[in-house]
Protein backbone atom coordinates (compact mmCIF):
# COMPACT_ATOMS: atom_id res chain seq x y z
CA UNK A 1 0.00 0.00 0.00
CA UNK A 2 1.42 3.39 -0.91
CA UNK A 3 2.18 6.05 1.69
CA UNK A 4 -0.54 8.41 0.41
CA UNK A 5 -3.23 5.71 0.77
CA UNK A 6 -2.13 5.12 4.37
CA UNK A 7 -2.30 8.85 5.09
CA UNK A 8 -5.74 9.09 3.52
CA UNK A 9 -6.94 6.17 5.62
CA UNK A 10 -5.60 7.70 8.80
CA UNK A 11 -7.13 11.07 7.94
CA UNK A 12 -10.48 9.46 7.16
CA UNK A 13 -10.38 7.64 10.49
CA UNK A 14 -9.73 10.86 12.38
CA UNK A 15 -12.54 12.64 10.55
CA UNK A 16 -14.97 9.79 11.28
CA UNK A 17 -14.03 9.78 14.98
CA UNK A 18 -14.54 13.52 15.23
CA UNK A 19 -17.84 13.27 13.38
CA UNK A 20 -19.03 10.51 15.71
CA UNK A 21 -18.08 12.59 18.74
CA UNK A 22 -19.91 15.59 17.33
CA UNK A 23 -23.04 13.54 16.63
CA UNK A 24 -22.96 12.04 20.13
CA UNK A 25 -22.59 15.50 21.67
CA UNK A 26 -25.52 16.77 19.62
CA UNK A 27 -27.74 13.85 20.58
CA UNK A 28 -26.99 14.34 24.27
CA UNK A 29 -27.58 18.08 23.93
CA UNK A 30 -30.95 17.59 22.26
CA UNK A 31 -31.98 15.07 24.92
CA UNK A 32 -31.08 17.50 27.71
CA UNK A 33 -32.92 20.38 26.08
CA UNK A 34 -36.04 18.30 25.44
CA UNK A 35 -35.99 16.98 28.99
CA UNK A 36 -35.61 20.51 30.35
CA UNK A 37 -38.38 21.88 28.14
CA UNK A 38 -40.80 19.09 29.01
CA UNK A 39 -40.07 19.04 32.70
CA UNK A 40 -41.71 21.02 35.43
CA UNK A 41 -39.84 23.98 36.82
CA UNK A 42 -38.54 21.90 39.75
CA UNK A 43 -37.72 18.71 37.84
CA UNK A 44 -34.21 17.30 37.99
CA UNK A 45 -33.40 17.63 34.24
CA UNK A 46 -34.52 21.25 34.25
CA UNK A 47 -32.56 22.06 37.41
CA UNK A 48 -29.48 20.40 35.89
CA UNK A 49 -29.89 22.35 32.65
CA UNK A 50 -30.21 25.62 34.57
CA UNK A 51 -27.20 24.77 36.73
CA UNK A 52 -25.01 23.88 33.76
CA UNK A 53 -26.08 27.08 32.00
CA UNK A 54 -25.16 29.11 35.10
CA UNK A 55 -21.71 27.49 35.12
CA UNK A 56 -21.32 28.34 31.44
CA UNK A 57 -22.26 31.97 32.03
CA UNK A 58 -19.88 32.25 34.98
CA UNK A 59 -17.09 30.60 33.00
CA UNK A 60 -17.62 32.96 30.07
CA UNK A 61 -17.51 35.96 32.39
CA UNK A 62 -14.28 34.75 33.99
CA UNK A 63 -12.78 34.19 30.56
CA UNK A 64 -13.76 37.72 29.50
CA UNK A 65 -12.10 39.15 32.62
CA UNK A 66 -8.96 37.14 31.90
CA UNK A 67 -8.83 38.29 28.30
CA UNK A 68 -9.28 41.91 29.32
CA UNK A 69 -6.49 41.62 31.92
CA UNK A 70 -4.19 40.09 29.30
CA UNK A 71 -5.06 42.85 26.81
CA UNK A 72 -4.31 45.55 29.38
CA UNK A 73 -1.05 43.87 30.40
CA UNK A 74 0.05 43.68 26.76
CA UNK A 75 -0.81 47.36 26.35
CA UNK A 76 1.27 48.22 29.40
CA UNK A 77 4.24 46.26 28.04
CA UNK A 78 3.89 47.99 24.67
CA UNK A 79 3.69 51.43 26.30
CA UNK A 80 6.77 50.68 28.41
CA UNK A 81 8.69 49.55 25.32
CA UNK A 82 7.85 52.79 23.51
CA UNK A 83 8.80 54.80 26.61
CA UNK A 84 12.15 53.00 26.84
CA UNK A 85 12.78 53.94 23.21
CA UNK A 86 11.96 57.54 24.02
CA UNK A 87 8.99 57.55 21.68
CA UNK A 88 5.39 58.53 22.19
CA UNK A 89 2.90 55.65 22.22
CA UNK A 90 0.69 55.79 19.13
CA UNK A 91 -3.05 55.82 19.80
CA UNK A 92 -4.97 52.57 19.45
CA UNK A 93 -6.10 51.72 15.94
CA UNK A 94 -9.59 52.81 14.94
CA UNK A 95 -11.51 49.56 14.67
CA UNK A 96 -14.74 51.11 13.38
CA UNK A 97 -13.50 51.52 9.80
CA UNK A 98 -13.57 48.75 7.22
CA UNK A 99 -16.54 46.97 8.76
CA UNK A 100 -18.78 46.86 5.72
CA UNK A 101 -21.00 43.86 6.37
CA UNK A 102 -24.23 43.48 8.31
CA UNK A 103 -24.75 41.41 11.45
Amino acid sequence: MSETKKNRGATAGRVLRKAAGTVATGVVGVAVVRAAEGGESGSLPRRLAVGVTKWGIRGARRAEVGVEKARLAAGDVRARAYADLGEQVPPPADRSGGHDHQH
